[in-house]
């Protein structure tokens, strides 16, 4: 990508300065008060001043340099082609746990991409390693206050991280954090530990936590996740499925370092992932383990919240629509991955409990695709949707989780469409909302 590219304007506010101005789609930014900008921050920083110079290039390249007076913060109405205004920078690592290296090939290009951008971090919540970010890019976080950082840690242990990220800088990259982390900063972090069964468990993850916890409070939480194994992984580093007392050990550690360091700083910080109750077979943590859901992103508590949601929904439901649930007769379908398929069906009986006109048929759907050992619904694909309901009765409306498409696409990881799961199943397709209110309007079909 040509860099100036990225500066194309591609949507002007209604009403705005920019319109105002004259300002339209395909212009080009070119400076502000003289300052070539880089990327979205330097756009978002320059542009806030009371009095600007904006030099716009115009398709048939002329330029204009426009005076604008405005109030401070006052936006200028300006959205750009590409939202970061710059290219994204693509990862320098080689990880063991890598779960684009064990992608089989064939699919789309931009699930091949590997990102690796502490900007992406700050306006998409992904997480980075630091290994290539520069010294630079450490004074533009502070300088542009860009909080939070999601920074995957891996280990602390230097040596052992280099060999986890396959990178032989990953162990001084560590160093960046005292700056993100230095008494003044006011920046925020969140952590995240991809656990690897005989890697940095047991001995290496209790190192780590307590290495970590001396960058409390402005890294606020950590979790811990365990490595997702799919089927591709021909020459790749040989790890291991976890196990429920592999699970079990990994639980305890963490629950009794959660106690330390509430009593000493008033959180809970170090957080197992969902998947680890669901593999041990253990409750999960009640809300106010969570730490108001920080985490909820990397599967930490999503399962607390989407249960406690769906109580709190079923009993507003029962109080507010007794005489609907009572006349409803309805049979819909349910597809859902292997790691959350018995608490949907649980959920799903607890509303067949109330409603004798109510048949909710909840499937668990395999990943054949990427293989058994992938067990979230976010990861299944149209495939296997369509091969593993072909000839169920499914009722009026087959409902899927959100999560499995793409942010603001239509389409799966397979590139199968709703509309293709429609035609093949011979069904009307909902998409679910993702949290338990939600689910209690698709079961009983009431809005409320």
């Amino acid at each position: 990508m040509n860099k100036h590219k990225s500066h194309i304007i591609g949507a002007i506010e209604e009403g705005s300065i920019a319109q105002e101005l004259g300002i339209e789609p395909g212009d080009e930014l070119i400076s502000i008060n003289g300052e070539k900008i880089t990327d979205i921050f330097d756009y978002q920083f320059l542009s806030h001043d009371e009095h600007l110079d904006v030099l716009i290039k115009k398709p048939d390249g002329e330029e204009w340099l426009l005076d604008v007076d405005k109030d401070f913060d006052e936006d200028l109405g300006i959205e750009f082609e590409n939202g970061l205004m710059d290219d994204y920078r693509s990862c320098s690592n080689k990880c063991i746990f890598c779960f684009i290296d064990q992608m089989p090939k064939g699919m789309r290009e931009t699930l091949y991409f590997k990102d690796d951008d502490s900007r992406l971090s700050f306006l998409q919540g992904n997480y980075v390693t630091l290994t290539n970010m520069s010294d630079a890019d450490i004074d533009r976080i502070l300088k542009y206050h860009l909080s939070p950082i999601n920074v995957s840690f891996q280990t602390t242990n230097p040596e052992l991280r280099c060999k986890m990220l396959g990178n032989r800088f990953a162990g001084e990259a560590l160093k960046k954090v005292d700056r993100l982390c230095s008494k003044d900063s006011g920046i925020e972090l969140n952590g995240q530990i991809v656990l690897c069964k005989g890697v940095n468990d047991g001995p290496e993850l209790e190192r780590s936590i307590r290495d970590l916890t001396k960058y409390i409070p402005n890294l606020q939480s950590v979790s811990v996740v365990p490595v997702g194994l799919s089927k591709y992984r021909d020459g790749l580093y040989p790890l291991e499925s976890f196990n429920i007392e592999d699970a079990k050990e990994v639980i305890d550690m963490i629950e009794s370092w959660q106690k330390k360091i509430y009593d000493k700083h008033g959180i809970h910080f170090i957080h197992a992932s969902d998947e680890w109750y669901f593999l041990a077979g253990r409750p999960f943590p009640e809300a106010e383990r969570y730490d108001g859901y920080i985490q909820l992103e990397n599967g930490v508590g999503m399962m607390r919240l989407l249960i406690n949601e769906f109580n709190d929904g079923f009993e507003d439901m029962l109080r507010d629509h007794k005489t609907e649930i009572d006349g409803t007769k309805r049979h819909i379908s349910v597809a859902t991955g292997r790691l959350v398929y018995p608490c949907i069906k649980d959920m799903a009986e607890k509303a067949m409990s109330v409603c004798a006109g109510l048949k909710i048929d909840v499937y668990e759907i395999i990943n054949e695709f990427f293989g058994e050992k992938i067990t979230v619904s976010g990861l299944l694909t149209g495939q296997d949707i369509t091969s593993q309901l072909k000839g169920k009765d499914l009722g009026d409306e087959l409902f899927l989780p959100v999560n499995l498409l793409r942010s603001g696409e239509d389409y799966l990881l397979d590139d199968v469409r709703i509309c293709d799961i429609e035609r093949e199943l011979n069904i009307k397709v909902g998409i679910s909302s993702g949290d338990g209110y939600g689910l209690v309007s698709d079961f009983f079909g009431i809005e409320y």
